[in-house]
């Protein structure tokens, strides 16, 4: 693979000229070249410009608002359901967290329920945007089929994934995002486009048989949970929570409503944001700060996001694919 150096501020650039040519307006393009950007900084190739053609799929062909405004109701002072307006996720979420930190701050707990949107992108930012108001925040969302449930050879989860965040006062938080399938749909599309292999036990081809060949995952086969059936109970729990409970579709039901243009589905996403200083009062983040300490100082133990929020604080150039920059440069 051929690479090009490329900023930070040039990444955002091109996703920005990408949307606004496309459909957009200046309000939803920022949100989701900010969205973009900070994933290729991050180290997240998966999640990142690789996404971009996805996103512009969807504005061609009509399906997504480029033109959203978020609209909230606040069913109780702590549940907070936010309509997406047909646009992507990143606006909704920029728009919705401060209301979901204020509520969560003065109740303790406090939930968004975001619908009516096309999420595409990482989980950690929702959930990082909470631990920098100091509040504990959990997210999950669901797509389009992708990922049989444990027994199955059939997809019917999406690959469902969930994020978790803790506040450490003057540190990096704890952030874990991970897909309950054995590996992100996205990372498995970019194994099928470098040619690399993939795990055993990843997934399945079209027949049912198993295969670490990722393009035969990708085109027609099926991803499979982790850990079997631990996995499986955890995915259909965030259908539950991220559908179900917000009201939204089930990944069965969003495939349904979908167009199929490459680009995302339309669903919903669950927020949960918990204040500790007032669930645990004074002292909370001495105490759960040592905790964590000891766990990082064991031998062999590397906290989730490290790497990621050391990538983050680098300001030098990032390289990413040379075939991809420049066919997003023609989209312009």
């Amino acid at each position: 693979m051929t690479t090009v150096a490329l900023s930070e501020a040039e990444i955002y650039d091109l996703a920005q000229t990408c949307l606004l040519a496309n459909g957009c307006d200046e309000t939803n393009a920022s949100a989701s070249a900010r969205t973009i950007s900070s994933a290729e900084r991050a180290g997240a190739v998966s999640h990142g410009l690789f996404r971009l053609p996805g996103y512009l799929k969807s504005l061609k062909s009509g399906k997504v608002n480029g033109h959203a405004r978020p609209k909230e109701t606040h069913l109780t002072q702590s549940a907070i359901r936010l309509d997406g307006d047909r646009g992507f996720a990143p606006l909704a979420i920029e728009y919705g967290t401060p209301l979901l930190a204020a509520a969560a701050e003065q109740s303790g707990v406090a939930v968004l329920l975001i619908r009516n949107s096309f999420h595409f992108a990482a989980l950690w930012p929702e959930v990082e945007a909470l631990a920098r108001h100091n509040l504990v925040g959990l997210a999950c969302t669901v797509h389009t089929p992708m990922m049989a449930p444990f027994g199955a050879k059939t997809a019917f989860f999406s690959t469902n994934p969930i994020s978790f965040a803790y506040p450490r006062p003057g540190k990096d938080p704890y952030v874990f995002d991970m897909a309950t399938s054995a590996k992100a749909r996205g990372d498995i599309g970019v194994a099928a486009r470098d040619g690399h292999e993939l795990p055993p036990g990843t997934g399945l081809d079209s027949a049912g048989n198993p295969t670490t060949d990722a393009k035969k995952v990708h085109d027609g086969g099926v991803i499979l949970p982790f850990g079997g059936y631990k996995g499986s109970m955890i995915a259909t729990m965030i259908e539950l929570l991220a559908a179900g409970l917000v009201g939204d579709y089930f990944s069965y039901e969003a495939v349904k409503a979908d167009n199929r243009d490459g680009g995302p589905a339309i669903g919903g996403e669950f927020i949960l944001a918990m204040s500790p200083e007032v669930l645990a009062g004074p002292g909370w983040a001495e105490h759960s700060d040592g905790f964590l300490t000891e766990l990082e100082n064991m031998e062999g133990v590397r906290l989730p996001g490290q790497r990621r929020f050391e990538a983050s604080r680098e300001d030098g150039p990032i390289e990413v694919n040379k075939d991809l920059v420049n066919s997003l440069r023609s989209a312009t």
